[in-house]
């Protein structure tokens, strides 16, 4: 009997050994099959993970950020211990205790899962686990997924730290609104930094890895708070926090930055323009999207943030100057159904969905606002931002009385007496408030529009080619092509300069004669007849009066001369174009570049004659602060040395290439100074420092120009349609660029200061008859008298005149054959004969370039 109770046990004992036995073999044969292949874990140990480059002033103030996934990165020895406590109570409160997973853990949810009969389903993944889930593998549910997640995790645990696995984690999660990591979504929920977070913020934050978009703190707050109490409990229970604690951070409010408690982070970041999106263009292809991107890259620009406004202002007050005179209303492409606009709630929630530009300051902010109704004359708005009073806000009548309505078909209307001949209930459109100049009241609110006409502006340091602002259009939101550095435009006379640099520098001098007399030449288009914007010739005339101005034949004859081979290699030595064709046309800038290609260019005239590369970043540094780009190479040669002399600031050794004669240089900026002060930008130009540039006009006035400099700034600017047409008559560089110069250089000097021009070594200066060219004694005075600068040892010979091969155009009888169909005129030239002159230049639809 005893034999057979021990021998029954036996077998059971047996069985049970063999049983377990082959449980072990075959979880043994699972894990090791499911062990092999697996991803290397040992890379999480260098692993840097996606986060924000972002972009600085030279002021230290962040202006931009970029990123696809938004992390700021918090190494584990900043994080506080209470983040770490309330994510460890929330996912993993043995996290501390197991080796990768956790059995106890397990077997919990297993118990839960069977008493709420499956209603109760959670998570057995650790810490460990989500990390290897996240990082290394997919987040699919499947056993297979998991048993591999359970070998990585243990494997993990034997090669890095709990510090550093939470690290990874904490860094990793995401977290709701674009926000991945525990820093970033506390800047995003709280606008705080970890150290300022209370436990029930914390325990806010440790609620949402489960599901972000199940718990947001709007539209989910009550269950959100019933998380964020759970996680305030279970730290309790876990002995983080006392029962005390808890019991006042379970009755704290659910507060943050989406319900309106907190402001946005955002709210400090100014709106995104011109200049932080061609950094973010720059640099994507510098160092490749995905590193611009994901990288955490620390970009220090060399934007002016007191100068940007002042140029944004100085470029979109005169579109829209020019937009207002035009008189025409545009019908409004944005529009809103009626029946959204029957109550406030429903009327602002419409509004705030339109793709409309809210990022134009002009006279105080333009506020995006929707049409309500139409009657008396008046038109009744709702204004974004604006609350509503009992008398409700309005388009006045004699607001409107200034245009005419064009629909988007084209049809152009009658003047408008009322606001309901621009305007129809749905409309939305921009407003802004008028201001009493005598006490700054309201008024009334002005309808807007955004210009058809655009342009742009640059200005940058002319040493070192840093760009302190730059303005691509009238407003980002609306358009953000960069027409600064991506539209192709013809600079027209503002190219002239370069021809006659290249004819300075072939033995020409600012006295020299040139022919300004008709030109007819022939071409596989036709006969081209270019012309002076007066349509008079005025016989031989000294260079500086020529670029003054801005005497087409001149340039034309003078470049024959030269050589356009000549002229095209000076224009591709300065940046100006890549390879430049050499037609004479091109003489008068009919070859489209860019506006920042010319600032750059005039910034080595303003220099001296050096290269300057334009930029518009200081610096970059890796995530690691190792700067990997810097701008400036210059070599300082006293900032080793232990102490200077008072007063005697740090020599700074230039390391430059030059690109053009010291003397030439001063030479062309003393001839453009005559631009300025006395040419054709003397009625819009005059700073109260030394100031040289040239403005340039294209045929019907379809780009027009001014680019200008003083001795430590380079400022231009362009204007045109963005689909080239005519601006209209009497359009020009200096009457509708030269504002924008002067207004943004009126506050740049006032910064920056500015001075006389240095007058570099191996020259003297020789007065001369700027009419004329004739030498004068060097006591010479008068309106006709200037100081030119020749070089050291050249005898300047004066009275030798050069047409460029061309003959004068009073012994061609070319102009007299013209048949009678075509538009001839009589002018009269300097010396006082009268000449017969053709129509205007130009043939077929091919632009012969700048006049003035």
């Amino acid at each position: 009997m005893i034999r057979f109770i021990l021998s029954f046990f036996g077998g059971i004992f047996t069985t049970i050994t063999m049983a377990f036995g082959m449980v072990v073999l075959t979880i043994g044969a699972i894990f090791w099959v499911y062990g092999r292949d697996l991803p290397s874990h040992e890379s999480l140990a260098q692993y840097s993970p996606p986060t924000i480059s972002r972009i600085y002033s030279g002021q230290g103030q962040i202006i931009d950020e970029f990123a696809t996934e938004r992390r700021l990165f918090a190494p584990a020895d900043t994080i506080p211990d209470l983040v770490k406590q309330a994510f460890i109570s929330a996912e993993d409160k043995n996290f501390y205790e197991h080796d990768g997973y956790d059995l106890r853990g397990i077997a919990a949810a297993g118990v839960d899962a069977v008493r709420s009969r499956g209603q109760d389903l959670r998570g057995a993944s650790t810490i460990t686990q989500q990390v290897m889930k996240n990082f290394l593998l997919s987040g699919d549910r499947r056993a297979e997924r998991k048993i591999k997640e359970i070998i990585l995790a243990a494997r993990l645990e034997e090669t890095l730290s709990k510090e550093k696995i939470l690290e990874l984690y904490l860094n990793e999660i995401f977290l709701g609104q674009n926000s991945y990591g525990v820093a970033a979504a506390s800047q995003t929920y709280f606008n705080k930094p970890l150290v300022d977070l209370e436990p029930h913020e914390a325990a806010f934050l440790a609620s949402l890895p489960k599901a972000p978009s199940d718990y947001h703190p709007v539209r989910q707050k009550d269950r959100l708070l019933a998380r964020r109490n759970f996680v305030l409990r279970e730290m309790m229970e876990n002995g983080y926090i006392s029962t005390a604690a808890y019991e006042t951070e379970r009755a704290a409010p659910l507060r943050s930055v989406q319900n309106g408690d907190f402001e946005s982070f955002k709210s400090v970041l100014p709106p995104r323009d011109y200049f932080t999106d061609e950094i973010r263009r720059q640099l994507s292809e510098d160092f490749g999207e995905g590193e611009f991107f994901t990288g955490g890259l620390t970009v220090r620009a060399t934007i002016d943030q007191e100068l940007q406004p002042v140029a944004a202002e100085s470029l979109r007050r005169q579109l829209e100057d020019y937009d207002r005179k035009q008189g025409i209303w545009r019908e409004a492409t944005n529009k809103i159904d009626p029946d959204r606009l029957t109550s406030e709630a429903d009327w602002r929630a419409a509004l705030s969905d339109v793709e409309i530009a809210r990022d134009i300051e002009l006279d105080g902010p333009w506020y995006p606002a929707v049409v309500l109704s139409v009657g008396g004359g008046n038109a009744r708005i709702g204004i974004e931002g604006v609350e509503e009073d009992a008398e409700g806000h309005f388009i006045a009548a004699r607001d409107v009385t200034w245009a005419r309505k064009r629909s988007i078909d084209g049809q152009t209307g009658p003047k408008a007496d009322a606001a309901g001949d621009l305007l129809d209930v749905g409309d939305v459109v921009h407003v802004r408030a008028i201001i009493s100049d005598e006490d700054g009241t309201f008024v009334r609110w002005s309808l807007r529009q955004v210009p058809k006409v655009q342009g742009a502006f640059v200005a940058m340091d002319v040493n070192t080619g840093r760009v302190i602002s730059m303005q691509g259009g009238f407003s980002y939101q609306s358009s953000v092509f960069n027409r600064a550095t991506q539209a192709k435009r013809q600079p027209g006379s503002s190219f002239k300069p370069f021809v006659y640099a290249s004819a300075l520098d072939s033995g020409y001098s600012p006295a020299t004669i040139v022919v300004d007399a008709p030109i007819e030449i022939d071409t596989p288009q036709g006969l081209w007849r270019p012309r002076n914007a007066s349509n008079e010739f005025y016989g031989p005339t000294p260079l500086r009066t020529g670029i003054e101005r801005s005497r087409n034949l001149m340039t034309i004859r003078l470049a024959q001369e030269v050589g356009m081979n000549v002229v095209a290699d000076y224009a591709e030595r300065f940046g100006v174009y890549d390879n430049m064709g050499t037609f004479l046309a091109n003489a008068l800038g009919s070859e489209e570049t860019t506006l920042y290609q010319m600032v750059a260019a005039y910034a080595m005239f303003a220099n001296g004659g050096e290269r300057v590369t334009p930029t518009l970043v200081d610096r970059v540094q890796d995530r690691y602060g190792k700067t990997i780009y810097r701008h400036d190479d210059r070599y300082c040669f006293d900032c080793e040395k232990p102490e200077l002399t008072a007063g005697v600031a740090p020599k700074i050794i230039s390391n430059r290439e030059r690109v053009m004669d010291p003397v030439t240089a001063y030479q062309l900026t003393s001839m453009m100074r005559g631009v300025v002060d006395r040419g054709t930008a003397a009625r819009t130009v005059n700073l109260p420092v030394p100031t040289a540039g040239k403005t340039g006009t294209t045929n019907d006035a379809k780009d027009v120009w001014f680019v200008g400099f003083t001795s430590n700034i380079v400022a231009g600017c362009y204007i045109g349609y963005d689909q080239p047409s005519g601006l209209g008559r009497g359009a020009s560089g200096g009457g509708m660029c030269g504002p924008v110069f002067q207004r943004f250089m009126e506050e740049a000097t006032q910064k920056y200061g500015g001075g006389d021009f240095e007058i570099p070594p191996g020259g003297r200066f020789i007065k001369i008859d700027r009419f004329t060219g004739a030498r004068l004694n060097d006591d010479a005075q008068g309106e006709s008298v200037v100081a030119e600068y020749f070089r050291a040892g050249e005898e300047p010979v004066f009275g030798i005149m050069y047409d460029g091969g061309f003959a004068m155009g009073a012994d061609l009888p070319l102009f007299e054959e013209v048949g009678q169909n075509q538009r001839t005129q009589q002018v009269t030239t300097s010396t006082g004969d009268t000449v017969t002159v053709g129509p205007n230049a130009g043939f077929g639809t091919v632009s012969s370039g700048g006049l003035y």
